[in-house]
């Protein structure tokens, strides 16, 4: 029996994919969360197979989320659900610990066998959004930079901060939240050994970053 939590801000919908998963001989679906905390809380509680995880889940997202329980419940695999197809979105979900990538909108016999995949252990994407990952993959690939000393999520940051991006915007256009933002800023501040976002953005602009 897959074990199965469904996380979902939408009550209407969440019931839904409840539904739709409990017709599953082989699928159970021990809780559900209706934000990001909530998630994480239930998903240590149940120790679920499956985390059925919508990203955009107002301020408390499941991009945070996923990286939570990546982190604590490396056992529980994320399959992530949205509405959004952009490239951005999918490249959080996986940098996040996402094993999967299905988009608001697959039938129900698709997220069914979604989620016996990646229990299985297996990655799954939808085909929404499947062509654009497999080209950028394929592609030419980024340059790391020059700031070896940064993760790759800081000088992700870093960038963006070099744009012009406050804490705020960096936060809604990772989906993180912006406690989060805030603690990898200070991180950067430490590495690159300045002591404001002037000077950070000084030292990342005159690098390249945030001039394409």
């Amino acid at each position: 029996m897959i074990t199965v939590l469904v996380a979902d801000d939408h009550p209407v919908f969440r019931r839904g994919l409840a539904g739709v998963l409990s017709e599953a001989d082989d699928i159970d679906v021990v809780a559900e969360a209706s934000d990001g905390s909530e998630a994480v809380r239930l998903a240590e509680e149940h120790l679920p197979d499956v985390v059925l995880m919508d990203l955009h889940m107002g301020a408390d997202g499941g991009i945070e989320a996923t990286s939570l329980l990546r982190d604590r419940l490396p056992a529980t695999a994320v399959l992530a659900l949205t509405m959004a197809t952009d490239a951005e979105s999918v490249h959080a979900a996986l940098r996040a610990g996402a094993r999967g990538y299905l988009v608001k909108g697959a039938d129900g016999a698709r997220i069914v066998a979604a989620v016996r995949a990646v229990a299985a252990g297996d990655t799954v994407f939808g085909g929404d959004v499947a062509g654009d990952l497999l080209s950028r993959l394929t592609g030419p690939q980024r340059r790391r930079g020059p700031f070896p000393s940064l993760t790759e999520r800081e000088l992700e940051i870093l960038e963006l901060m070099a744009r012009g991006m406050t804490n705020a915007d960096v936060a809604r256009h990772l989906f993180l939240s912006e406690k989060t933002v805030r603690n990898n800023v200070s991180h950067i501040f430490t590495k690159l050994n300045v002591n404001d976002r002037t000077r950070a953005v000084v030292l990342a602009r005159d690098a390249g970053l945030g001039t394409t």
